[in-house]
């Protein structure tokens, strides 16, 4: 039995809990500030619930010393303190963070640390660079990498085609902060909202544009190796248009809190969702100009007699997956862990990967392989 931390109660931190607690192979204490949020953890002889304001760090560290692990299941902005708290503990730290510049300071941390630090095990970024990473590797040289990733209300019925199925805060700050990207052979940022492009899968058509913190440590990693290099966001056709008039002709990216508000009062959450997970990669392989494509459609399923949305499964499973691996030795346990260091088989035939395998997962439409 492996002591495990679960810092944050919401939709992803319960499931994770849950996940880990019913493979009898872990203890876990969900940590949160909220004693309201935290009522709603069911506890058992493997689960317990902890009150604990997040930015004391003298009480985090004592809490988390002794443990395996610490999982972040909470907002971005809460990351580098949790991250600095691991590392005094001298436990391993696992996060779910989209933010490009809180990764970069936990990338420091992990320089000194004597544990594993690993972040961005979601979905995206997280288990979609472990995808990109194993199909440019069958290539001997490579010229785009194409990424694209939503979790969508599976019957969208607002002029948005949205509902709110994860952080709010993190979708806020995915549509504003710039994104990574290599045009043309060089690493560059560009805007988030823009590019935007139509595509169909299943007869139904989508849209993607650019949002932040999808692509991971892919543009450090591929940096020099591909001419192209890009992470969208999909959604519905339509929700790009009216988020830009929010956000910039609004200018509600300058009052953040408000547009929160706005969202949240606005928009339902809904557990039935479809998670779609697309990726293109071309390259030469034997000197032909080839190109393969990876695609999957997860959507919500029952877990423990409990409808769960397909964001929860997708995020919490991930990030179970590469625990699990860690915790079996067979990724290593020391220093700055890329996603796109982890072998694409290996999670997949982890026990949490069931809903990524696309045998298993019901609806599935992949994987699709072109040449």
């Amino acid at each position: 039995m492996k002591n495990i931390v679960v810092i944050g109660s919401g939709k992803i931190g319960s499931t994770i809990a849950r996940l880990l607690v019913d493979t009898g192979d872990y203890n876990v204490a969900v940590v949160d500030r909220s004693a309201e949020q935290l009522a709603y953890i069911e506890d058992g002889p493997a689960l317990s619930t902890v009150k604990l304001e997040i930015d004391d760090d003298a009480s985090l560290v004592a809490l988390l010393s002794g443990k395996f692990a610490v999982l972040s299941a909470a907002p971005f902005q809460l990351t580098v303190g949790i991250a600095t708290a691991a590392a005094k503990a001298g436990v391993h730290y696992l996060d779910l963070t989209e933010d490009v510049e809180s990764t970069r300071q936990v990338k420091r941390i992990a320089k000194t640390a004597k544990t594993a630090f690993i972040p961005q095990c979601g979905l995206a970024p997280g288990f979609i660079s472990i995808v990109a990473s194993d199909l440019a590797g069958k290539f001997d040289s490579l010229d785009s990498v194409r990424l694209r990733v939503g979790a969508l209300p599976q019957f969208p019925s607002n002029a948005l085609n949205y509902n709110l199925t994860w952080s709010t805060d993190g979708v806020i700050n995915e549509y504003i902060q710039p994104c990574e990207a290599v045009v043309n052979g060089e690493l560059v940022e560009v805007p988030a909202l823009e590019e935007r492009e139509e595509f169909s899968l299943d007869g139904v058509t989508y849209e993607a544009f650019n949002t932040s913190g999808g692509l991971g440590t892919l543009c450090e990693t591929l940096k020099g190796k591909v001419n192209t290099l890009n992470y969208r966001t999909i959604r519905y056709p339509g929700h790009a248009a009216i988020m830009k008039a929010l956000l910039h002709d609004l200018g509600l990216r300058h009052r953040r809190d408000v547009f929160k508000d706005i969202l949240e009062h606005a928009l339902p959450t809904t557990l039935q969702d479809v998670v779609i997970v697309f990726v293109t990669v071309s390259g030469r392989r034997n000197g032909r100009l080839i190109q393969e494509t990876y695609a999957n459609k997860i959507y919500s399923a029952e877990i423990d007699g409990r409808i769960t949305s397909a964001i929860q499964i997708t995020t919490a499973s991930s990030i179970c997956a590469v625990l699990d691996l860690l915790a079996a030795g067979k990724i290593p346990r020391q220093g700055f862990i890329r996603q796109e260091d982890i072998a694409l088989d290996a999670f997949l035939h982890n026990r949490f990967a069931t809903y990524y395998r696309l045998e298993d997962a019901a609806h599935s439409c992949g994987p699709m392989v072109s040449t």
